[in-house]
């Protein structure tokens, strides 16, 4: 996880997880679609047998963006699904101090 690539992929992972943390206020809706893909997240970790902490979502963040971005999406759209999902990991992340 130490890589370049993973550094690149962290880095736009952060800079969506922030404009929508920030865009939380002015969306509608935004902040309840984020809390169910937070929920989401922490059941998928815990199925995992992972511990919510900043590790495991650093990991899960950097595994998403990747794939996402391999099935061709792309930054930019406030309202589609992988945006939402990454703002709720960053969101978490933040909130929950891990």
């Amino acid at each position: 996880m130490l890589d370049k690539p993973s550094h690149a992929l962290a880095d736009v992972a952060r800079s969506v997880g922030n404009a929508g943390t920030t865009a939380m206020a002015s969306i509608p809706g935004l902040l309840a679609a984020v809390d169910q893909h937070a929920a989401a997240v922490r059941d998928l970790l815990a199925a995992s047998g992972k511990t919510l902490d900043i590790a495991s979502l650093g990991e899960y963040l950097v595994e998403f963006t990747e794939s996402a971005l391999e099935r061709g999406w792309t930054p930019g759209d406030d309202r589609d699904w992988e945006f939402v999902r990454i703002v709720a990991v960053c969101w978490l992340m933040t909130r929950h101090d891990y």
